[in-house]
């Protein structure tokens, strides 16, 4: 990072590992990120949410706030207070209250700038959900969205100063961006991620039942282990479900389960050997995906619904989008890319280079400037005087 940059200390609120979800993942991504570049991880560290973590869990966390409790809200708050900046990521599920209406006595009562990251930004919200991102937006310093998408929606639906608005792209381990391992054999399509209802895995299923005749034979993986959270209340369900279809089709030559909570090298090994991947969602208000980002990163030809995220992409070159839903039309892009190696090709190369920048380092040098510009703004100091981490030990 530029020396002139301050390291201001960070308090983080999240989700964090060993909880197993996306922001989990995210913010210990952003951690790593910022800590490679200052080489030290001194005064980063995360007030946890969510899950059944407690704060021995991991090295990072030095508190677990529980949600709905007011006591332990006020032991977060005076934690936080301790830091320069503070960084909280967003989700309506994971505070307390209503819609997770919690987070608003956390926001208000911070006396120290703060950022806070939204993963959702709702197109259609209730009265309530509004009113959440509009107090939040009265008290942050920035709002941090990760699409253009997410950005227009703020503007149009909500009541936040265009000023306030930081966008900076999910990043994606270079892990990914490595030579590709795909064999030259069946070609393969893959999906990855927590699995549950509304990742619409079955429309793929029906759609590769008509497939078959594609040569040579494709492969379909579906790889991830099913969502901590639908496991605890439908148990594996949707995944048995899934694996009747495609009995029923008649399709285990090309279909395959892999239901593996894979670490990141693993992982990334897996998306780098496939030709294309496919994210058929459910969901029409996905403005951020880490998972699309990934795919990109890697140079993959990229199938997916039109969820916000992937149509913003869609101009690249690097995506193709399908109706929501419709295994019809999934198929015929399908078919074309498994028997088109030119075209697959050269939407890896247009992955590649829309993925330019996406780096974790690069983003979470970005982020660390823009905690930088938000404390010097506040406390209104010279940028190019060094300031020394002193409200906390690290």
């Amino acid at each position: 990072m530029d020396n002139q940059t301050r390291n201001v200390s960070i308090g983080f609120v999240s989700t964090y590992p060993p909880t197993v979800c996306g922001l989990a993942s995210f913010t210990n991504s952003l951690i790593d990120a910022i800590s490679y570049n200052r080489q030290s991880r001194l005064g980063l560290r995360v007030v946890g949410v969510g899950g059944k973590l407690s704060h021995t869990d991991n090295r990072d966390v030095v508190y677990h706030h529980r949600t709905g409790n007011s006591s332990s809200l006020k032991t977060a708050k005076r934690i936080l207070n301790t830091y320069d900046t503070v960084s909280i990521q967003h989700e309506f599920g994971i505070y307390g209250g209503q819609d997770g209406e919690e987070i608003i006595e956390l926001v208000s009562s911070l006396d120290v700038p703060t950022a806070v990251t939204l993963h959702t930004v709702l197109d259609e919200p209730s009265q309530h959900q509004r009113m959440i991102i509009d107090t939040l937006a009265e008290h942050a310093d920035r709002l941090v969205v990760m699409s253009e998408t997410a950005s227009d929606r703020l503007l149009r639906r909500y009541r936040v100063d265009p000023e306030q608005i930081a966008v900076i792209p999910h990043g994606a381990d270079k892990l990914f961006a490595r030579p590709s391992l795909v064999t030259g054999d069946r070609p393969l399509v893959l999906t990855w991620g927590l699995i549950g209802p509304g990742k619409g895995l079955e429309w793929v299923i029906e759609a590769f039942a008509e497939l078959a005749d594609v040569v040579p034979l494709p492969r379909y993986l579906i790889a991830g282990a099913t969502h901590p959270n639908v496991l605890e209340s439908d148990g594996e369900s949707y995944r048995e479900g899934l694996v009747s279809l495609v009995r029923h089709h008649g399709l285990e030559q090309l279909i395959e389960f892999d239901d593996r909570y894979l670490d990141r090298k693993s992982l990334a090994r897996m998306v780098r050997s496939a030709d294309v991947v496919v994210l058929p969602y459910a969901s029409v208000e996905q403005v951020t995906s880490g998972v699309l980002v990934e795919a990109i990163a890697a140079g993959k030809p990229v199938i997916a619904t039109g969820f916000p995220h992937a149509v913003e992409l869609l101009s690249s070159g690097a995506v193709i989008t399908v109706p929501h839903g419709d295994p019809v039309a999934l198929r015929t892009p399908l078919r074309r890319l498994l028997t088109d190696t030119r075209l697959r090709s050269q939407m890896g190369q247009d992955a590649r280079r829309l993925a330019e920048g996406w780096d974790w380092p690069s983003i979470g040098a970005r982020f660390d400037a823009m905690m930088s510009g938000i404390a010097d703004t506040r406390y209104q100091l010279d940028p190019s005087e060094p300031v020394e981490i002193s409200r906390v030990a690290g």
